[in-house]
C-alpha cells in the first residue's frame, strides 16, 4: 500500500504577534482532524522574508502557495491539505 506524504504547511510569523499566536493555535487544532504538519518560519530572521511578508504575518502556505494571511481561512487551508 503507497501511503502519500504527510502534508507540511509553512507558517511565517513574527515573535510576540498575537495574531501568529492565534493562527498556530488554530492550525493545532486542525491536526485533530487532518494529518498535516507545520513549521514555523520566523520573518525577522530573514531580510527578504521580513521585506515580503512584513505587514501580512501570519501567512500560511503549501508548497509555496498562499493558504490565508492575517486571519485563519479553515475551510481554504482543509481544502488544501485534503484536496491538494
Amino acid at each position: 500500500m503507497n501511503n502519500p506524504a504527510k502534508p507540511i504547511l509553512t507558517v511565517y510569523y513574527r515573535k510576540g504577534c498575537h495574531l501568529c499566536d492565534h493562527m498556530t493555535a488554530c492550525l493545532r487544532a486542525l491536526q485533530t482532524d487532518i494529518n498535516f504538519d507545520f513549521e514555523l518560519i520566523d520573518i525577522d530572521q530573514d531580510t527578504q522574508l521580513r521585506q515580503r511578508y512584513d505587514v501580512d504575518v501570519p501567512v500560511v502556505a503549501l508548497q509555496g502557495e498562499v493558504l490565508c494571511y492575517h486571519f485563519f481561512d479553515e475551510d481554504m487551508v482543509r481544502q488544501a491539505l485534503l484536496y491538494g
